[in-house]
């Protein structure tokens, strides 16, 4: 009796697997811009993260693949569709746009960007070898905790915004009412 190895070979499957996520994620991509169902956009956005998750499965990183549906398509995903069921409809004529609060937002969208390429400019990137080769959880969690706790950090504050985001076009929406 022939293996499934023995048929096809190992690598062949796995480069299969791969283009598979690949389609999976250009094609919640697509899903996420295309339609103009913007229910449609967010389950697409769900697909390409879902897409994500499996390049970095493949990639060998099962902790990060886990993240990335737990973070992005569990939590920001589904807070999407909570605001946009909480959110008036859209036949309703929303309030013109004062053009003080356009130029104060692009202003300091600017300046954050800016900050930003600046701090990323600057920083002394050292080479991989440095870093340890254990992807254990416990190795992990104690970089994270240590010397990448600004990124753990930085994840938990995307992830209140998103939340008090939701929770202000939530009221919005009733006072419009």
């Amino acid at each position: 009796m022939n293996s499934l190895s023995a048929t096809i070979s190992p690598w062949l499957l796995a480069q299969a697997a791969l283009w598979f996520t690949i389609l999976i994620t250009l094609t919640g991509s697509l899903l996420a811009v295309i339609p103009k169902n913007i229910i449609h956009n967010v389950m697409g956005l769900a697909l390409a993260m879902f897409g994500v998750s499996g390049i970095y499965l493949y990639l060998g990183s099962q902790f990060v693949a886990m993240m990335q549906l737990l973070i992005y398509v569990g939590a920001i995903c589904v807070t999407y569709i909570f605001a946009i069921m909480l959110s008036p409809p859209l036949q309703q004529e929303l309030p013109r746009r004062r053009r003080a609060k356009v130029l104060s937002a692009l202003v300091v969208s600017g300046v954050t960007f800016v900050a930003m390429a600046l701090m990323v400019a600057r920083l002394q990137w050292e080479p991989i070898r440095t870093v340890s080769r254990d992807w254990s959880i416990k190795t992990l969690g104690q970089a994270f905790l240590t010397r990448y706790f600004l990124v753990f950090e930085l994840i938990s504050l995307l992830l209140a915004i998103a939340i008090i985001g939701a929770i202000l076009i939530a009221g919005m929406g009733r006072e419009r009412e």
